[in-house]
């Protein structure tokens, strides 16, 4: 994704009618950004060139406040953006201050999404700081009457060779007067000169999370507001033949009861679901009033859905040959003519996002047409278009305020609920709070998919890999918005399925058509989670059959160091929005990250019966992983992972302390998906309500200890919010298979069959 971007000042008057914030003063500049986005591609969006303007000031008490763009759900972005501006214009971090910006089309695409905010920005954000710092360095020049190459920024101040100083709030009014420098004179500061960049740093939110100050979407309160809840038809899309909401009304503190109209499926990723509506003067009674509610619920699109049968019909279908989109050699052939031959079929179930903070919004329709909302979205973009869509109004009459997100994991990078909040506040003339119950959020969220693969690999009379046969099924994010695309996307295909680096002569990857039968969203790392699965369990067995060891057979299967040009291999690869010369897929990268992992995880160390270890790695989001994990299986079938090492190759690290925080979080999260969590759908209702039948892992079954270790890299800057998952998952299920002989080939993990095995 190629940036480039152009800085202006601002006049106050100006500033103030862009952001309706009074009272910054000082150099005010604005800095636009131009570039092409495909973030929302998984979603069918088009693609859009955008140009964000991002602002920033200093005033007159020297505090440089910067407007926050990205949407802030435990990542740290909104603390690793700002430390790399305030490096570059040798700020003090002090006096840095952050203003959350909000839906605006000024601002660009701001859907925080995809693990690119770090990548699109670190360069231009460098350059626009240091051309603040310029300018400063400058106006200081000016001052004194010297030669600027006499005056240097340092720790907010500039400093004369003279040792004289002037203060960055002295300067801000003075600044002004200075031309914008030419790009030319720009320079970026020397990698040994960086303060913030590279060190640990404590997350800006963080004395206000940990005091109980900062407001979450859950936490907005604004005069009036109602509170509001939804029963929705078990299935999805589906309406109502008849509704008695006359017990709810009379219900103690209802106000009104009503119904919203229903999107049948597919709806797409943006639309209320529909149902009926419980207005009250608090939750308890809008909960109740809900449950006094009288309703026939029609069947709709998807009432046969059954993920069992489903699941089968999948399996049944990559056992045949389907769509070729990366070939290579004769595959056939290789198989056929093969001293040994492995034929696995793998499994994944639908989950849910869960996060900690449900989905939820605060909406004020008000009489002059207008409507202003509160919510804890990662697109406030989408957001606003998706409220101005569904109210039949401009966008220009909706304000979209961005709070902190109580996690997220993709699902609220859909608008739908904030959509539903702004119909509820025009029905009802008032401020509304909607939420989402933990059973709404269990039973109508937008599901990762579930999978079927099957792969065949061939080995020679010399041991060697021959040839490698792929066949993938599992409905597109893309059919919950259209019915008719029942192919995954090439986005979908390379997140691991086309991009696979190992070095084989003969190849088929092939993809078979499923459609979506209940609501498909990105869940974090999307396809990456099944398609690693599948391919490093496989790996696993390949090196168990050449009987050489698993991390030597990583190591052995990607071949020469070389870089990939997946683009002449397939026509539908996809680079995660970038240029394949600006970032490309590198094998020395991948090697370097296993010798890694092998050499902190002390891997081949003797285990005591029951335990062992797995390796696994994986490129997503640009990031290079591989991934140790150690586990414990008791005779009862119970399952304790006392370590996990990671080894990461994310280019340049801003912010390393949030870095390991990801993967921490990350190996947690995925073991979630391996050990405990399923959604299955019966009739085209989920059978799952909450998590005395969702299970998360518990405190019992979560990573003990995780170790991240760091590649000191001085390449651009990729992803970390979604790589961590793909590898932990083949890596824990390989280690099983050390402890027990039992291979793990569907998630979640069986236990059961594990107990059998021991």
């Amino acid at each position: 994704m190629k940036t480039t971007y152009n800085i202006y000042k601002l006049n106050r008057r100006h500033f103030v009618k862009m952001t309706g914030i009074a009272g910054l003063g000082g150099l005010l500049l604005g800095v636009q950004f131009s570039c092409k986005d495909k973030a929302q591609t998984l979603a069918g969006i088009p693609e859009a060139v955008f140009s964000p303007n991002v602002y920033i000031s200093i005033a007159g008490t020297g505090i440089v406040t910067l407007f926050a763009h990205r949407s802030e759900m435990g990542t740290g972005i909104r603390t690793s953006l700002p430390l790399v501006m305030a490096d570059e214009l040798e700020a003090d971090w002090t006096k840095v201050k952050l203003v959350q910006a909000e839906g605006d089309k000024k601002y660009g695409d701001q859907n925080t999404d995809g693990s690119f905010s770090m990548r699109m920005f670190y360069i231009p954000l460098r350059k626009t700081a240091a051309t603040v710092r310029r300018i400063l360095e400058l106006t200081a020049a000016k001052e004194w009457g010297v030669d600027v190459s006499e005056c240097t920024a340092k720790n907010h101040k500039i400093v004369h060779t003279s040792g004289k100083v002037l203060g960055y709030g002295f300067l801000a009014d003075k600044a002004g007067a200075i031309p914008i420098p030419k790009e030319e004179e720009i320079k970026l500061k020397s990698d040994q000169d960086f303060k913030y960049i590279g060190k640990k740093s404590s997350i800006y939110d963080l004395e206000d999370i940990v005091t109980g100050k900062a407001v979450f979407g859950m936490d907005v309160a604004i005069p009036n507001a109602k509170i509001a809840v939804i029963k929705r038809n078990p299935e999805p899309g589906a309406g109502w033949k008849s509704a008695n909401l006359d017990k709810a009304q009379a219900s103690e503190g209802v106000i009104k009861v009503f119904t919203i109209q229903n999107n049948p499926f597919p709806m797409g990723h943006q639309k209320p679901l529909g149902g009926i509506v419980v207005v009250a003067k608090n939750t308890w009674a809008a909960i109740k009033g809900r449950e006094s509610v009288e309703v026939q619920w029609l069947k709709g699109a998807n009432a046969n859905y059954n993920t069992v049968t489903f699941g089968q019909e999948m399996l049944a279908k990559v056992n045949k040959k389907g769509k070729v989109v990366r070939s290579a050699g004769d595959v056939d052939t290789a198989i056929k003519s093969a001293t040994k031959v492995i034929k696995t079929d793998f499994q994944t179930s639908h989950v849910s996002h869960t996060p900690m903070e449900t989905p939820c919004a605060v909406a004020h329709a008000k009489t002059d047409g207008t409507i202003e909302v509160w919510a804890p979205v990662q697109d406030p973009q989408w957001t606003r278009r998706a409220v101005a869509e569904t109210l039949g109004i401009g966008e220009e009459k909706v304000i979209v305020n961005v709070t902190l997100l109580g996690g997220a994991f993709g699902r609220k990078s859909k608008p739908d609920f904030v959509a539903e909040a702004a119909l509820i506040s025009k029905e009802i003339g008032e401020p509304v709070k909607l939420l989402w119950t933990r059973e709404d959020d269990i039973q109508h969220d937008y599901y990762h998919y579930n999978s079927a693969q099957h792969i065949e690999a061939s080995l020679d009379s010399n041991n060697k890999l021959t040839g490698w046969l792929h066949r993938s099924a599992f409905p597109p994010i893309g059919g919950t918005g259209d019915i008719k695309e029942k192919q995954a996307s090439g986005a979908e295909m390379c997140m691991g399925l086309i991009d696979n680096p190992i070095a084989v002569p003969n190849v088929s990857i092939e993809i078979h058509e499923v459609p979506a039968k209940i609501r498909i969203g990105w869940l974090r790392s999307v396809a990456n989670i099944h398609h690693a699965f599948a391919i490093s369990s496989m790996l696993d067995q390949v090196a168990h059959q050449r009987h050489v060891d698993p991390a030597q057979n990583l190591l052995d299967l990607l071949g020469d160091d070389r870089s990939i040009d997946f683009k002449s291999l397939s026509t539908d690869f996809w680079n995660y929005n970038e240029k394949l010369e600006d970032f490309p897929w590198e094998t020395a990268r991948l090697r370097k990250v296993i010798e890694l992992v092998k050499e902190k995880s002390g891997w081949g160390k003797t285990m005591v019966s029951g335990s062992g270890m797995g390796i696994s790695a994986h490129r997503s989001f640009l990031t290079y992983v591989a991934c140790v994990v150690t586990v414990q299986v008791s005779s009862d079938g119970k399952i304790k992972i006392p370590m996990v090492h990671y080894a990461v190759d994310c280019g340049r690290v801003v912010n390393p302390d949030r870095v390991k925080s990801q993967f921490e979080g990350g190996a947690a999260f995925a073991a979630s998906f391996a050990l405990k969590s399923e959604i299955s759908v019966k009739n085209g209702q989920v059978e799952q309500s909450n998590f005395d039948n969702y299970h998360l892992a518990r405190i019992t079954d979560a990573p003990i200890e995780t170790e991240v270790h760091l590649i000191d890299s001085i390449e651009k800057p990729t992803g970390v919010g979604e790589p961590p998952v793909p590898p932990f998952i083949p890596a824990l299920c390989n280690a099983i298979f050390m402890a027990t002989g039992k291979r793990v080939t569907k998630l979640p993990i069986d236990l059961k069959s594990i107990i059998s095995a021991i």
